[in-house]
């Protein structure tokens, strides 16, 4: 009993000496610390949603205080929105008597959505403040965020309230056909470099018709949006080679996140599909990245032309091909879920001077797929006619690099001269006697390391210490590499001439 009442009396001052007697707050005095002075919104086009940024507000004094009022300077009409601590306040916009506790923090997320008409006209930023508290005891942090204007393309509203749509692989997808008269557009079938393009749903190119992107064109693919290239209709990218880092005159297709947090991340956008029967495509200078399939090439039964071209971070495949004719030159392909480079279901392909990595986490990926069947086709089987790489790179971060898959029941010619091959796995099948079948493999270098400036980066850039260094033939030299500059005697291996890099 007497044990019982000891704990009860030590229970008691327990609680008494826990209880705090300071849970009043004082009126913050205007010695907020913050961990930004500015908060930097990245890039969003009009009427776009920004990402969620973070601001974090601190007291360091010993007291509980209580801020009367956080605001936007612009209240009300202001096109940001916070949360402070999880609240939402009045519309994101006004919070009163917010609390902070002694040698803590509290935190602020904010995000904006604005039109290019509430920018200033001369920058295009749109600027405010979060204001805290007011008086002599007003702290500020600035707010930045630049609107870039567009031109928006999406699928109409059908009377019934759904969206419109076009039929790709037998299904009805959201999507519209691109037209040369668009009462408000003009020309949708013209890309130009005036404005940047934004993208909903599928952009269909009719048929008999031609879709052409000049040198400088910017196209911007929302989230499950992408381009349809129909039957007997073709597509034209004319870029140029650029003279600085901003490539001025490259063709760029990526998603519509500008903010550097979204610039590497698959699988933003789906695919530009080049359907059975178009013809005639001509891509030069584009620069595709972060979609899920970023060309896919469906038998269009006449020459292709790819120059000059990069594709980067697709979840499937940088370029997917079936049974198609392509001549390419320069090309660049890094990280694809299943494969960089696909030639499927036979075809006819030749490349001269391209690099093609596969830098996607695990070892099933590979850099180059050659195959001359399709399960469930009919036939299943079609004839490799040819497959040529001429001083190219096919490396990456798996054992082996290269794939062929070759039927018997159909031809499969295939030849690599002059390239450097990554093949680790000793093997006694007849595909890859890379130094002994010399009707299929010439001058190979196996296993040795281009040195890349930075393949994580997606700088494939060599320099003289590289393997890939004059290691060509001069037979298959394409005279300027993927920069314009022009080759030397023997010629590099890849797409890029060597350079010395940076310090």
């Amino acid at each position: 009993m007497r044990q019982h009442f000891t704990l009860l009396i030590f229970g008691i001052i327990l609680a008494f000496s826990s209880c705090r007697t300071d849970f009043d707050t004082i009126t913050s005095s205007g010695d907020l610390k913050f961990s930004k002075d500015t908060v930097y919104l990245d890039t969003v086009f009009k009427n776009i949603g920004s990402s969620t940024y973070q601001l974090k507000v601190y007291n360091q004094s010993k007291k509980d205080i209580s801020i009367p009022i956080v605001q936007f300077k612009k209240g009300l009409n202001s096109k940001y929105r916070m949360t402070v601590d999880g609240m939402l306040g009045n519309n994101g916009k006004i919070f009163q008597n917010v609390t902070l506790l002694a040698k803590d923090s509290l935190y602020i997320f904010i995000e904006t959505t604005a039109d290019i008409t509430d920018a200033n006209p001369d920058d295009f930023l749109y600027t405010d403040q979060i204001q805290f508290d007011s008086g002599a005891n007003l702290q500020e942090v600035a707010l930045v965020t630049l609107i870039q204007d567009a031109v928006f393309l999406y699928p109409n509203q059908n009377p019934d309230g759904t969206k419109e749509k076009i039929k790709i692989d037998g299904k009805d997808v959201d999507g519209f056909y691109l037209s040369e008269n668009d009462p408000i557009n003009g020309n949708e079938l013209l890309f130009t470099n005036e404005k940047p393009y934004v993208i909903y749903g599928y952009a269909g190119v009719p048929e008999n018709k031609t879709i052409t992107f000049e040198a400088g064109a910017r196209i911007h693919f929302h989230a499950n949006s992408g381009l349809y290239v129909g039957k007997n209709a073709s597509l034209e990218i004319n870029g140029k080679t650029s003279t600085t880092n901003k490539l001025e005159n490259e063709v760029i297709f990526e998603g519509d996140r500008l903010e550097s947090l979204y610039s590497d991340i698959p699988g933003q956008w789906k695919s530009v599909i080049f359907e059975k029967g178009s013809a005639n495509h001509s891509i030069n200078h584009l620069t595709l990245k972060n979609a899920i399939v970023g060309l896919d090439f469906r038998s269009s039964l006449n020459p292709i032309s790819i120059k000059n071209t990069q594709v980067y971070n697709c979840v499937e495949y940088g370029i997917l091909a079936q049974n198609e004719q392509i001549t390419g030159e320069n090309i660049v392909i890094n990280r694809a879920g299943i494969a960089s480079l696909s030639c499927i279901y036979g075809g006819n392909y030749s490349f001269a001077h391209c690099t093609f990595n596969n830098n996607w986490s695990g070892s099933s990926p590979f850099a180059v797929n050659l195959s001359n069947s399709l399960a469930g086709a009919t036939p299943e089987t079609n004839p490799l006619t040819q497959a040529t790489f001429n001083n190219c790179i096919i490396y990456g971060s798996a054992t082996n690099e290269l794939n062929l898959d070759k039927n018997a029941k159909a031809t499969f010619v295939y030849q690599f001269n002059n390239c450097l091959l990554k093949f680790s796995n000793s093997t006694t099948n007849p595909n890859y006697q890379f130094k002994t079948d010399t009707e299929h493999y010439t001058n190979i270098i196996l296993n040795e390391n281009p040195k890349f400036y930075n393949a994580s980066e997606n700088k494939f850039n060599i320099d003289k210490t590289s393997a890939a260094f004059a290691k060509g033939n001069q037979a298959y030299i394409i005279t300027t590499d993927i920069l314009g500059i022009t080759r030397t005697s023997p010629p590099d291996l890849g797409a890029y001439q060597n350079q010395d890099f940076p310090k």
